[in-house]
């Protein structure tokens, strides 16, 4: 949808359309982040705000939207003249992309003119253009590490700080951030989560009349865009207008002690980290009752503003979904001399039984009196899947996994631990993350090259080499250096990426003993954990019965490889040899779509191969035929027992990678096992 989509257009969506109203009427919230399923309309709503909010007044020319009545001292575009009179113009949104460069988002210097013709020449970027505005990014989750550590920079400080080989510039940069995400393609990193100050999760309505007139708006703005927005006209300009009062209203709102101890208990009784939760939900408040009107906060603003201030903050690790049990919220809220509130009574039976009830007790022969069978009272415990001292006993009358053999239902994982380094040798070019040697734009200085195009990252002291060389062809008789646009070197540097991780799971029977598993999925799940910390990608391979499946794309998405993790049932013959053949075709189209991004395949089993005459021998050929795409990779030797066959060594052998038993996973010991990682790949 256009930006000039109508904000009262929007059917549905009510917290959303609320966070940002509040963020309109009081900056200092701190931003939305919108979460939600595709096709939920969270970009038209946002890009649909700007036309709410008020008009702000700048200095004329200034390029950093200095405030006439208080314009920044240390403006690049100043000294300014108090005597000149500012120009009202409307708040901008600004865009970030998520493939925009670092230069892009804070500006950058002309680095050729500063050092050829000794001008400081400064370029803004979109942190000066989002000045008194809002800054939205839609896929935040997706935004690379060095832009979110920007963004966290000029957030906290409400500066943009550049600094370019001794030459420094800095402006201010106060923004409303905006974010829209969805979940299924990865989370935030947990420092640019906390700085939202709202979250507001948004699903498509299942209501088929609202769904209709979404539909219905949606066509008649493509029919005729112009007179939608004028049908609209009217309720965008009192909404805007009642912005307006709200903001006037703002600075005369009282918020009482009583209701100030309230968002502290509640923030306590949710054990959120920090201080910021606090302000934020006093801040809420604060919006919320001059939006209604109000001078004085409420115990209900104080529970809304809860609603949408805490839910992101409860998360304790990567793998737990953001959301607020409401009946602790409305227990924290209540005030400590309040009593509680009274249970409410059981409904009385109906029927005239003889014991009240409305059905007489079945009869010795097992009918109810009536002549039907009565029914047998439904189990609410899963049965035993083994009996005690035989795990590996198949459930009796389980449904059996293609392939022949029982098939055993779920079962937990492990508490995840933290595991040792697996990185992939050489030196790569991928995404920035933490797992990885890779070349980067940021990360440490290793050496120089001849530049290409526009210089951002300059080498002085290899510039300086280059020159000295032409000194006196040049005829240089001064003290300053002559410089020629040949003799500019940009710095090579080198700093960590994100990897493809692929984990390719034995879900067989041999794999099926309950506490065999049990410690399989806990070593998984903290595998996946510490790939979310390293912003890896991760897939999921399983294989068991007769074929092996591909339960997870390659995503960003960790918590979505946990959940399919969980759900994973085991049983039926061990076709590892198609388990790694389907690896390798994973591999073969997520080159195509992502080249640069170095993959490293974890296989994860005993090593036992049935299901065939030659099993054994199409689980080496198919693992050979993966070690010569140049994959690395790592297998994890489940095997358990007094006796050990050691197959999954030879698996290893023929990947070209190392092997690694469960207990040997955790993080003691790191530097050596990515030795041997490096040495063996």
């Amino acid at each position: 949808m256009s930006a000039a989509y109508p904000f009262s257009a929007i059917v549905g969506l009510a917290d959303l359309r609320l966070a940002l109203v509040l963020n309109a009427v009081s900056p200092a919230v701190g931003g939305v982040l919108v979460r939600g399923e595709k096709g939920t309309a969270k970009s038209t709503m946002v890009r649909a705000l700007a036309g709410q909010l008020p008009e702000v007044a700048v200095v004329p020319g200034c390029r950093f939207s200095c405030d006439p009545a208080s314009p920044d001292g240390q403006c690049p575009d100043g000294p300014h003249d108090p005597a000149i009179a500012g120009t009202a113009r409307a708040a901008r949104l600004v865009e970030l992309p998520v493939g925009a460069s670092e230069d892009r988002l804070a500006g950058s210097l002309d680095i050729e003119r500063a050092l050829t013709e000794g001008v400081k020449a400064y370029e803004p970027g979109l942190l000066a253009a989002a000045h008194r505005g809002v800054l939205y990014v839609d896929e935040v989750n997706l935004l690379h590490d060095h832009l979110v550590d920007l963004l966290l920079d000029a957030a906290a400080m409400g500066t943009s700080h550049v600094e370019r080989e001794g030459v420094s510039v800095r402006h201010a940069a106060r923004f409303l951030l905006v974010g829209t995400m969805n979940p299924e393609e990865g989370e935030l990193r947990p420092q640019l989560l906390d700085r939202f100050g709202l979250t507001v999760e948004v699903a498509a309505s299942r209501e088929p009349r609202e769904r209709a007139e979404v539909v219905r708006r949606r066509l008649a703005y493509e029919a005729d865009p112009g007179a939608f927005a004028a049908r609209w006209a009217h309720e965008d300009a009192d909404l805007a207008e009642r912005i307006l009062r709200a903001r006037t209203l703002l600075a005369d709102v009282l918020l009482p002690d009583a209701e100030l101890e309230r968002i502290a208990r509640v923030c306590a009784s949710f054990e959120v980290d920090g201080m910021r939760a606090d302000l934020v939900t006093a801040r809420t408040s604060i919006a919320l009752a001059a939006w209604h009107g109000r001078t004085e906060v409420t115990a209900e603003d104080v529970r809304q503003a809860a609603l949408l201030a805490l839910p992101h903050r409860r998360r304790r690790n990567p793998f737990d979904a953001p959301g607020l049990d409401e009946e602790h919220l409305d227990e924290a809220l209540r005030d400590p001399d309040e009593p509680e509130p009274e249970p409410e009574p059981e409904p009385e039976p109906e029927g005239d039984g003889p014991d009240g009830g409305g059905s007489p007790p079945p009869d010795v022969d097992g009918s109810d009196g009536s002549g039907n069978a009565a029914r047998a009272p439904e189990r609410t415990e899963a049965a035993p899947t083994s009996a005690p001292g035989t795990e590996d006993a198949p459930v009796e009358g389980a449904p059996t996994a293609s392939g022949g053999g029982p098939e055993q239902a779920a079962v937990a994982a492990a508490e995840p631990y933290r595991t040792r380094l697996f990185a992939v040798p050489g030196v790569g070019q991928g995404a920035a993350g933490r797992r990885s040697r890779a070349r980067t734009a940021s990360g440490r200085t290793t050496g120089s090259q001849v530049a290409a195009g526009r210089v951002t990252r300059l080498h002085v002291a290899a510039t300086v080499r280059a020159a000295a060389l032409h000194q006196k062809a040049r005829g240089r008789t001064g003290a300053g250096l002559l410089l020629r646009r040949a003799d500019l070197r940009e710095a090579v540097r080198e700093g960590r990426e994100g990897n493809l991780v692929l984990f390719v799971v034995d879900a067989s029977g041999s794999m099926a003993a309950r506490k065999r598993m049990r410690a399989v999925k806990g070593a998984v799940l903290s595998l996946l954990l510490d790939a979310y910390q390293r912003r890896d990608k991760v897939g999921l391979v399983t294989f068991r019965g007769a074929d092996a499946s591909l339960v997870l794309p390659p995503t960003s998405s960790v918590e979505i490889g946990a959940a399919r993790l969980a759900a994973l049932p085991t049983g039926g013959r061990t076709p590892v040899g198609a388990g790694l053949l389907r690896a390798h075709e994973t591999l073969r189209v997520e080159r195509l779509r992502d080249p640069l991004r170095r993959p490293l395949v974890v296989v994860v089993t005993d090593g036992r191969a049935t299901g065939g005459r030659d099993a054994l021998g199409e689980s080496r050929r198919a693992a050979r035929l993966l070690a010569a795409t140049g994959a690395a990779s790592l297998v994890v030797d489940c095997e358990s027992g007094p006796v050990r066959l050691g197959l999954a060594a030879r698996l290893a052998g023929d990947l070209g990678g190392p092997v690694v038993t469960l207990d040997e996973l955790a993080a003691d010991g790191l530097a050596g096992l990515v030795r041997d990682v490096r040495s063996v790949a």
